[in-house]
């Protein structure tokens, strides 16, 4: 609830409209009550935030809001039964305040660019949050200066969050930025820098073969790691061997092609090493680790080196 006069208060809709300046003070009931708040008001060095428990409510107060406290203020309390209690944060209550003022237009940050990923496995937000749900907002290309469509379905706005890009594609990486306007008076937000990185949905999925599983010592012989994923997808192997404990060094060849699979064309990434003259120290476990933005995996084979063949002896004539 929200204390509108003294001694009158009032449940605390969906969304509530404040003029900023003006004290929001708002109670919560329960035992052990537990608030979330803005960020902005996380670092509050002027202790505008005041929060008072009682046996059973706890009090929320903010004096001198401002735009920057626009946001979701929640609560929840322990739930109890006989000597039990847990967190009772699946009973929350909770509301969006906007704290409307005509000099600040969007939520206000120290931020003139703010760089985001503009990643394929999931929608990006651009975070212009505005503090007055009437705004007009756009959202807008710097360069080349032009207007970005948003259509609901590839982007959508929504006034507690800001923009959604559903859908990132490569032409969207740039400079944008939003334009929010009310009554005639128009302001722009932070400019976000989008960086397009094509992600992968997945870990890499190696699979490793030894040209041979057992070999004679003074032989050659090499392993194999292949990927088979997503096109223009970047692929890091990295090798361990029995004779790194030596200082053996390796010969590693490494290729990427196209390879259609399943009726699907699919980038294979290959990772060769190749083994001249094994020695016994070659003997063990040879281990693949293929790596991309999601993560990395660990593939294992055996390859047994066995004494070589001693020459036979030259007898003597005579």
């Amino acid at each position: 609830t929200r204390m509108v006069a003294k001694g009158q208060f009032q449940k605390v809709a969906e969304s509530l409209v404040l003029r900023a300046g003006q004290t929001l003070d708002l109670r919560c009931k329960g035992k052990a009550v537990k608030w979330r708040y803005p960020v902005y008001l996380e670092e509050d060095d002027e202790r505008r935030l005041r929060i008072k428990d009682f046996e059973r409510h706890s009090q929320l107060v903010v004096v001198n809001s401002t735009a920057a406290d626009t946001g979701e203020y929640s609560c929840w309390s322990l739930q109890c039964l006989d000597s039990e209690c847990r967190d009772g944060e699946n009973r929350m209550g909770k509301t969006f305040i906007f704290f409307t003022d005509p000099q600040e237009l969007f939520v206000p940050t120290e931020d003139y660019y703010e760089v985001i990923q503009l990643r394929t496995n999931h929608p990006t937000l651009l975070p212009c949050q505005v503090t007055n749900p009437l705004a007009k907002v756009t959202l807008h290309r710097e360069f080349p200066p032009e207007k970005v469509a948003v259509d609901g379905i590839d982007i959508s706005f929504d006034v507690k969050k800001g923009f959604t890009i559903h859908r990132p594609q490569p032409s969207l990486a740039g400079s944008l930025f939003c334009m929010a306007n009310v009554n005639g008076l128009r302001q722009i937000s932070t400019k976000y820098m989008l960086i397009y990185v094509n992600y992968p949905s997945s870990v890499p999925k190696p699979a490793i073969r030894p040209s041979v599983v057992s070999i004679q010592a003074g032989d050659n012989f090499n392993v194999t790691c292949t990927v088979f994923g997503e096109p223009e997808i970047t692929v890091d192997f990295t090798w361990e061997y029995p004779g790194q404990q030596i200082g053996r060094p390796p010969y590693i060849h490494e290729r990427t092609d196209l390879a259609r699979r399943g009726g699907q064309v699919q980038q294979e990434s290959e990772s060769i090493l190749y083994i001249d003259e094994a020695r016994a120290v070659d003997d063990g476990l040879y281990t693949c680790i293929a790596e991309n933005l999601q993560g990395s995996t660990r593939v294992s084979t055996r390859v047994r080196v066995l004494p070589g063949t001693p020459a036979p002896k030259k007898t003597k004539s005579g």
